[in-house]
């Protein structure tokens, strides 16, 4: 929506109107957000005061959108009609008033597009719903795209001529980035012996196939005692999900599965047998060694899929034979989609890692801004360039901006451009780099430097996918990919009002949390081998071994600055190194001149909580003043009684009394 000068924004396009319901039991507040929704030219499908009703307006009538209130009428609240509506797609925004703590981290598990605050203002509705529409329009952009890349990377290992092993193996590499797992198990359902085969990771693209024998001699004991172990588990017919106590309690009708945890650490596991025409059932297994990773969307992703895995199936069980030849053909064509490819200079094979490199290639293929967040020195500008590389728009440039080195008096004109003669100094016309990377992709390093009102513009280029060059007579459509990084806290930021709201939402559709080196040590020893292949060749001479001794001191240190100081050290060190051996790394013994950094966290945080925190803020400011001349009213443009109404609602008056 744009702004307009009566409401503060411009009515929805009678062609794109959207469909909204109202779950809220109180009618002076329904009524309220109902005006305020037809003000701006949204269809009001309906009001209704239960769950009940809800359910039955929904099966009518089926809303683009649903403003839900928490405490409802009868018996079922808000809560549980979330995880309805998040099942059937439908997206919601919860409604909050007097709220405690437990209700509120319930409600923030059903992954909600957003919370407002009684009592209404149009500017927070509206915003929020923007906000809502555009998630909702991403989220389902990357699960459709998800099932699509997926699909393909199947049908290309069915369209090969790879032998069954070979088949597996690449399976279990493709569908990682989409099911992760330590382990898979995957065979057809017999009733006298354990034949499945698994598949181990060991690394970030090293797989390993795991045979009833080699599983024997893991868990040293005989095939027999597998086979008999196995005819008295009991088999899943339908998708199911296991974890923590569900779990435990699964290991007693199927002590298989207990075998095969307990010998490689397994926390939870997914469960997705396969109906097949030609043998009756097969199952895969999805073993993780992390609690609760599994979800109801994995499901749905791998339901959606059935079809495809039954053709898979079905090639790599058929009794053709291939060559030997054209295996290692194709085995070689599967695996030059390594760490090189796509994620050149990150060098990591931790779990931590692993999870960066696979939220990365979910998210390439699409359009969805990215926020990169980290630490200094953990290599958000690589993760960028990654993310870039595997998208389709690798053809196209990748500009990178450097948001806390940009001169304030010259922003707009470096990042959009300029006319000639826009302003004094303007002797030319000059192109933008949002201009410059059209068809590609911008990266913002340091988001959180931006001034407030370049971040105005900003979030103008992300609504309305088009720029205006300073002294421009109209605008220019543009179509760039956002990808932004900051090593701050921004929902502090915005708490501080340094940062706007709407942005925040805006770029935090998809964020990925880079670890820092402290807590990736087992990283260490190859990217210091890495530093020291790529400096020596730099400096042309034969790259020295790395001592226990000077590995042991790496391994011990904290690295406050990250990578960059590892990397730094390293090159120090090569400089030092006469002979053909690193003995020892020299690191500052003063905790004073590298103090331990405090843990960063990048928690999601509702608007509600991050309205919360930014009027308690102004508050202490005002030293808990809320009205009259220099009054926290005053300075939030909002009136005393609203502002008092809000401080009660959310709790906050007591902690600046």
């Amino acid at each position: 929506m744009k702004k307009s000068a009566d409401n503060g924004y411009e009515a929805v396009s009678s062609v794109l109107k959207k469909r909204i319901l109202i779950v809220e039991d109180q009618f002076i507040e329904a009524h309220d957000l109902q005006l305020i929704l037809e003000k701006a030219n949204y269809e009001v499908t309906g009001i209704v005061r239960s769950v009940e009703q809800a359910l039955e307006q929904i099966q009518i009538n089926k809303p683009d959108l649903v403003f839900l209130d928490i405490m409802l009428k009868g018996n079922r609240n808000g809560i549980e009609l979330a995880h309805y509506l998040k099942e059937k797609h439908i997206g919601f925004i919860f409604i909050s008033a007097n709220s405690s703590k437990s209700i509120l981290d319930q409600a923030k598990t059903t992954h909600p597009y957003g919370f407002i605050v009684k009592p209404f203002r149009d500017q927070d509705v509206l915003t929020t719903l923007e906000i809502a529409f555009y998630r909702q329009q991403y989220s389902l952009e990357s699960q459709l795209m998800q099932q699509f890349q997926l699909q393909k990377g199947i049908t290309e290992i069915i369209n090969s001529n790879l032998k069954r092993e070979d088949a597996l193996l690449a399976f279990g590499k493709i569908i990682q980035t989409y099911i992760a797992f330590d382990y898979l198990e995957a065979g057809f359902v017999t009733s006298t012996h354990y034949d499945n085969l698994g598949i181990i990771r060991k690394n970030i693209d090293l797989y390993q196939i795991i045979k009833p024998e080699k599983l024997s001699q893991i868990a040293t004991v005989s095939e027999k005692e597998i086979n008999d172990t196995y005819r008295k588990s009991k088999i899943d017919k339908k998708p199911i999900i296991y974890s923590e106590e569900a779990l435990i309690n699964n290991f007693q009708d199927a002590p298989i599965k207990a075998l095969i945890s307990h010998n490689f650490g397994i926390k939870s596991y997914l469960v997705f047998p396969i109906s097949i025409a030609t043998i009756q059932n097969y199952h895969f297994t999805f073993y993780s060694r992390n609690l609760n990773i599994y979800s109801q969307e994995n499901l749905k992703l791998l339901n959606s899929l059935e079809h495809t895995f039954s053709q898979f199936i079905n090639k790599i069980y058929s009794k053709n034979d291939f060559s030997l030849s054209t295996e290692k053909a194709e085995i070689k064509n599967i695996k030059s989609e390594n760490v090189a490819g796509g994620f050149e200079g990150i060098i990591g094979n931790s779990s931590q890692m692993i999870s960066v490199f696979n939220y990365i290639r979910k998210v390439a293929p699409s359009d969805t801004s990215v926020l990169v967040l980290g630490e200094s020195g953990t290599g958000k500008e690589k993760i960028a360039q990654s993310i870039h590389a595997l998208s389709p728009r690798k053809e196209k440039p990748l500009v990178i901006i450097n948001c806390g080195a940009i001169p304030e008096n010259l922003a707009e004109s470096l990042l959009f451009g300029h006319e000639k003669g826009a302003f004094t100094g303007a002797m030319d016309k000059r192109i933008g780099k949002f201009e410059l990377a059209d068809g590609g992709t911008v990266f913002l390093d340091e988001i959180g430097e931006m001034s407030l009102e370049l971040q105005v513009k900003l979030l103008r280029v992300l609504q309305e996918r088009e720029i205006e060059r300073v002294g421009g007579a109209s605008p220019l459509k543009i179509d760039v990919r956002i990808i932004a990084a900051t090593n701050k806290n921004l929902e502090e930021e915005v708490a501080a009002g340094r940062f706007r709201m709407d942005l925040y939402y805006r770029l935090h559709v998809f964020p990925i949390i880079v670890p820092s080196l402290k807590k990736r040590k087992e990283d260490i020893p190859d990217l210091a081998n890495h530093f020291i292949k790529i400096y020596s060749e730099k400096m042309g001479r034969k790259a020295p071994i790395l001592a226990d001794f000077a590995l042991q001191q790496i391994m011990n240190y904290n690295w406050p600055g990250n990578i960059r100081e590892l990397e730094h050290v390293i090159q120090r060190a090569i400089l030092l190194t006469d002979g053909n051996s690193i003995k020892e790394i020299e690191l500052s013994t003063s905790s004073k001149m590298h103090p331990e950094q405090p843990a960063e966290t990048f928690s999601i945080k509702t608007i509600l909580e991050n309205e919360r925190d930014y009027i308690l803020y102004i508050l202490k400011k005002c030293n808990g003043k809320i009205s009259g001349a220099g009054g926290a009213a005053e300075i939030l443009d909002i009136h005393p009684s609203t502002l008092n109404s809000k401080i009660k609602k959310l709790e906050i008056k007591r902690e600046i009394s």
